[in-house]
């Protein structure tokens, strides 16, 4: 009998991640080899946003540097892990019975959101991965909604694994070092959040999909939808209250906290 996987969420930062002297790096290699081994990973990331659901279906997916002005080093690192597209028609069926029409996409490659944090947690790049797109035009229910119903597949070795930033002010993010000390505002985001997640109570969920009202500071740290979103995914693909694995800052402004709900 396969042992259900957690769903889970982690904040990726900037592509830099993968070389910055930073505890987030540390912690996302522990993370990999802490963790069961999956048969495959279902990556939502905040980079890859359509009109409706895409999954990338291919045997091989590409590396994607979807990212500029970057160091050299960064364009020559690829993830040539293979693509999971039985996963990927799966993934669709199951979306579309909860009546969320999901197309595949056998040219989409893995973006950074992807595969900056997968090659830390899992470096020989041997695990099958598909990747879903977020649809920030429909909202955070819906990807609530996305995450319920691809709940099934954490009972089939399957990691679902959500992909953005706890806070993610990208505006002020390269105005500070890259370890400074957390800025109030967003100290005071993350701490709101990991309350909500670890309280797992209905009236929390809903908080949490009202998040730039609710949240202190919400507009302010997350500006735009897309790192927050993927979070969503992770916690509707839950039974119920999370865990913060993980508490640390980049750039004073970028939460790099990670959650795992089992």
């Amino acid at each position: 009998m396969t042992t259900a996987l957690p769903s889970l969420f982690v904040s990726h930062g900037a592509p830099t991640l993968v070389m910055d002297p930073v505890p987030t790096r540390d912690f996302l290699r522990a993370l990999g080899q802490a963790m069961p081994r999956p048969k495959a990973i279902l990556c939502v990331s905040a980079h890859w946003d359509t009109v409706a659901p895409r999954l990338g279906s291919g045997q091989r997916p590409h590396t994607i540097h979807d990212f500029y002005g970057f160091p050299d080093e960064l364009y020559d690192m690829t993830y040539p892990a293979p693509g999971a597209p039985a996963l990927a028609e799966r993934a669709a069926r199951l979306l579309g019975g909860a009546q969320i029409p999901a197309a595949l996409d056998q040219e989409r490659g893995l973006d950074h959101g992807a595969w900056v944090p997968l090659s830390l947690m899992h470096p020989q790049a041997d695990v099958p991965v598909a990747q879903l797109s977020i649809q920030s035009h429909l909202g955070p229910r819906h990807h609530l909604e996305m995450g319920r119903a691809l709940a099934p597949l954490r009972d089939e070795g399957v990691l679902i694994m959500a992909s953005g930033n706890a806070t993610h002010n990208l505006r002020e993010a390269f105005s500070l070092g890259l370890n400074a000390p957390p800025v109030p505002y967003a100290r005071e985001f993350a701490d709101w959040l990991t309350a909500r997640i670890e309280s797992g109570e209905a009236s929390d969920t809903d908080a949490l999909l009202d998040y730039l009202a609710k949240g202190p500071h919400g507009p302010k740290n997350h500006p735009t939808p897309d790192h927050y979103l993927p979070l969503l995914v992770a916690l509707g693909a839950s039974a119920g209250a999370g865990t913060r694995l993980h508490d640390g800052y980049t750039f004073g402004v970028l939460s790099m906290a990670a959650y795992a709900w089992n």
